[in-house]
């Protein structure tokens, strides 16, 4: 089954509460209630929910948002409207998002992976017209200041998605200029791991997001391969 389909049931928004369980319960009495423990349904309701309240930041109060959305992470025609129920629902809502990233930190605390993955979808979301514009690049470095990413791993993520940054293979592996062999190979490895497409599925991630993935393994492995040439290791 499609996470799509498993978004119509919504019952996993009821089981955290807060403000997603508020966002799903508004909307849960539309649909049957499906896999509730489905860690990629939160997960999914996330990414609804945090790019809903990106447009609002960004004062986009058209269905073009949607439309961006429902194109990056291909919503089938016939989960269209529960899902852009939930989209309009998060936009329209009183809650700040930092509320929700708040809440989202909690429900993935100790699995900075996934809050890594909710953030890709969130630049991806970003770079519809291919520039991060300064009140996006503002709710996509608060969103993971709260997430618990330091600025260098912030600049990390986002040098995966935008240039410059793509130029600077230290930035795009969240390396200090001075870090030694050791550091360079343990984070390496680190981010290869975390980001790899079968730890995504390992992690509950649904399959429409898994792609994202191959992109941001192949600039890892660029920018380490330009690292050890500049340090002259193999």
């Amino acid at each position: 089954m499609s996470i799509w389909g498993k978004v119509s049931g919504a019952a996993a928004g009821l089981l955290v509460g807060g403000p997603v369980g508020a966002l799903v319960g508004a909307v849960a009495g539309h649909f049957l209630f499906d896999r509730a423990s489905d860690p990629g349904v939160v997960f999914t309701i996330a990414i609804i929910a945090l790019a809903a309240k990106m447009a609002r930041a960004g004062g986009d109060a058209s269905d073009e948002e949607f439309a961006i959305f429902r194109r990056i992470f291909g919503v089938p025609p016939d989960e269209e409207a529960n899902v852009r129920r939930i989209f309009n629902l998060a936009r329209q809502d009183v809650a700040g998002y930092e509320a929700y990233a708040g809440q989202i930190a909690q429900l993935f605390r100790g699995n900075p992976a996934m809050l890594e993955d909710i953030l890709d979808g969130l630049f991806e979301i970003a770079k519809r017209d291919g520039v991060l514009h300064p009140e996006e690049n503002i709710f996509l470095e608060r969103a993971a200041d709260i997430f618990g990413f330091a600025p260098n791993e912030f600049r990390r993520i986002r040098a995966s998605h935008f240039a410059p940054e793509l130029t600077d293979p230290y930035v795009i592996l969240g390396l200090s200029y001075a870090a030694d062999e050791d550091e360079i190979r343990r984070t390496y490895r680190r981010l290869v791991r975390e980001n790899h497409p079968d730890s995504l599925v390992a992690r509950g991630v649904p399959e429409e997001f898994v792609k994202l993935a191959n992109d941001k393994l192949a600039a890892i492995n660029g920018a380490y391969a330009k690292v050890l040439a500049e340090q002259g290791l193999r």
